[in-house]
């Protein structure tokens, strides 16, 4: 019996579903679990959503790009969709943490604005937001560039050089290494915009080829998951982030076999998460799951109650906001 191809366009048709998939993971990630307990590693994966958004985003920008390469509305539309969620999330987080009588107010607004205090000082409280959008500013130029110059595709390879050079040429280190969760996610962006284009044309891999996308979803799950449960504190993240790679394009194809054999109505939920994955972000943990942890519920009811209560006010946020912007 003949295996079925690999449909890559099967990533843009899944596109909603596998950004719900992701959102879930990160949840999955950020409750609190114990170094000592057995599933500690597996929680510790559900990082690579995070990757999944980057490589996802990256081939959306190209689909958006193509149909119109426009730079002053190709950065309007990110600023909309983008800026209006984090302006509300991070003034209310700030503000309510913030000092009015001692405080420093030019901190306050770079942390609401910028969140220059992640590009300064590594802070990481919605790190995902300054990141992706300095990766917008980079876009442009970068599918401009291989446009005219298809060869620079492989500036991805460079950016890994650079992560490799950040962590162990020291005066690198000293300068920009404490951003290192930022640079290690680099590639994966770009390497979802060169294949936009493989996406976009609906490319087909021989069925066959199944069984190397699970020969490498098997070794690098398994390489995240020793490392994390076995050694986790005692080596450079940016080095499972380099196995991130192969992991989140190898986990996204086999998603794609999963939805496409799951109920429609699964298939909506996470869709349906998915289209919410941006407020989700910014409300699920500072704002739901903070308040859910000092209870002590244990992992998985935690998890669930967070996953609850995120979606509804994650909606109420993205349908308050379509009121006032035109995203």
């Amino acid at each position: 019996m003949k295996i079925k191809d690999i449909e890559l366009a099967n990533v843009s048709r899944y596109r909603g579903e596998l950004m719900g998939a992701a959102m879930l993971f990160i949840i999955l990630f950020h409750v609190p679990l114990a170094r000592s307990n057995e599933f500690f590693g597996l929680r510790r994966c559900g990082n690579v959503g995070v990757d999944m958004f980057l490589f996802l985003s990256g081939i959306g920008l190209w689909f958006s790009w193509v149909k119109n390469p426009d730079v002053w509305k190709f950065y309007k539309r990110r600023l909309l969709r983008i800026y209006p969620a984090w302006l509300v999330m991070a003034s209310l987080f700030y503000m309510q943490r913030f000092d009015w009588t001692n405080g420093n107010y030019i901190d306050l607004i770079g942390d609401i604005t910028i969140n220059w205090d992640f590009w300064l000082h590594d802070e990481l409280t919605f790190w995902y937001i300054p990141a992706i959008m300095m990766l917008y500013l980079w876009a442009p130029p970068y599918m401009k560039l291989i446009q005219k110059h298809p060869i620079y595709r492989w500036l991805p390879v460079l950016m890994i050089l650079w992560c490799i050079w950040v962590q162990w040429i020291g005066p690198l280190h000293q300068a920009v290494g404490h951003i290192e969760i930022f640079w290690s996610r680099v590639p994966i962006f770009f390497i979802g915009i060169n294949c936009g284009e493989l996406v976009r044309r609906e490319t087909k891999i021989d069925g066959a080829g199944i069984w190397m996308v699970l020969i490498l979803f098997i070794a690098t799950f398994s390489s995240c998951f020793y490392l994390e449960q076995m050694t986790h504190g005692r080596f450079p993240l940016f080095v499972e982030r380099m196995i991130y790679i192969p992991f989140t394009i190898t986990l996204i194809l086999m998603l794609n076999r999963i939805f496409r054999r799951t109920p429609k109505w699964f298939n909506r939920f996470c869709a349906f998460f998915g289209a919410l994955s941006l407020e989700a972000y910014l409300i699920h943990d500072h704002f739901v799951m903070t308040y859910i942890t000092p209870y002590h519920l244990g992992y998985w009811p935690t998890a669930l109650l967070t996953i609850v209560i995120t979606i509804p006010l994650a909606w109420l946020l993205q349908k308050i906001l379509k009121l006032v912007v035109r995203i």
